[in-house]
């Protein structure tokens, strides 16, 4: 899952895709690098100007448009957690809605069952959107993340959301502190056994930056690595800003679990 930002302020790429051609060849590019699906995302998800739903509008439903009639192979995600955008952009041609925060919005889950999109059912610790946690405190954060991301999916099929179109998600820096999320990541079999399909988003995050001490625009090693953990212990969806690098570890995980064939096979053959 390719990250493509219509927001000027984005923690990563500063604005680079805010204007439409620069987003349109990022997709482009993301889709021949090895992206499966596109997640486009109209506000920042952490703390900065106001962005009203009129402008959440503005900044992604004329371009979802034009990217469905780009691309009709690829999956379109809408990250919001907005119901009257996610009901706009799935008119537009729209088939998931990434719902980062944790069905602050319980219209969201509803848009998607009157659409048959699917949904992406997040663990945020209860946090409003754009905030940053502060203090935050878990008996079990493992124990807190199935809850709520079971009970917002079984909502969604119980809503009308085809089962196999919903996907849960540990919420990595989301309502958590860096211990959190590492016990998270270290923790996803647990997800992975309830049957739901995992996504995980690592790409640059904070706890990757206080867990190896490097910048945000020193972090893609420690994503990889953790990307690599990821895949071994079952997540299935990966949420990054680098689609090449992070298609290339996961083709290498999937070779060392024995799933896919090598690339090419010469040595000792000859």
């Amino acid at each position: 899952m390719a990250i493509v930002n219509r927001t000027p302020d984005s923690f990563f790429d500063k604005g680079a895709t805010f204007d439409d051609e620069p987003a349109f060849a990022a997709a482009a590019r993301a889709i021949e690098e090895g992206a499966a699906i596109l997640d486009i995302g109209g506000v920042k998800a952490g703390p900065g100007e106001e962005v009203t739903v009129e402008e959440e509008l503005r900044r992604t439903v004329p371009f979802v448009a034009e990217l469905r009639r780009r691309h009709p192979e690829v999956v379109i995600s809408v990250d919001t957690w907005r119901a009257e955008v996610g009901d706009a952009v799935c008119e537009v041609g729209a088939d998931l809605l990434n719902d980062a925060w944790g069905g602050v919005d319980p219209g969201l889950a509803e848009v998607a069952a009157k659409h048959r999109v699917g949904l992406v059912c997040t663990h945020a610790g209860g946090a409003e959107p754009r905030t940053r946690p502060h203090r935050v405190e878990y008996a079990d954060v493992m124990a807190d993340i199935l809850r709520v991301t079971r009970g917002l999916a079984e909502r969604a099929v119980e809503l009308g959301v085809p089962r196999e179109s919903v996907i849960i998600d540990p919420g990595h820096d989301f309502g958590k502190n860096t211990r959190h999320s590492l016990e998270a990541t270290r923790r996803l079999p647990e997800m992975a056994d309830t049957g739901w399909p995992v996504l995980v988003s690592l790409s640059n995050k904070d706890f990757v930056g206080e867990s190896i001490d490097r910048p945000v625009n020193e972090r893609l090693l420690g994503t990889l690595a953790t990307t690599a953990v990821s895949a071994w212990l079952g997540a299935r969806v990966y949420r990054v800003h680098q689609v090449r690098e992070t298609r290339e570890t996961l083709d290498m995980v999937a070779a060392i679990a024995g799933t896919r064939e090598p690339a090419v096979a010469r040595r000792g053959l000859a």
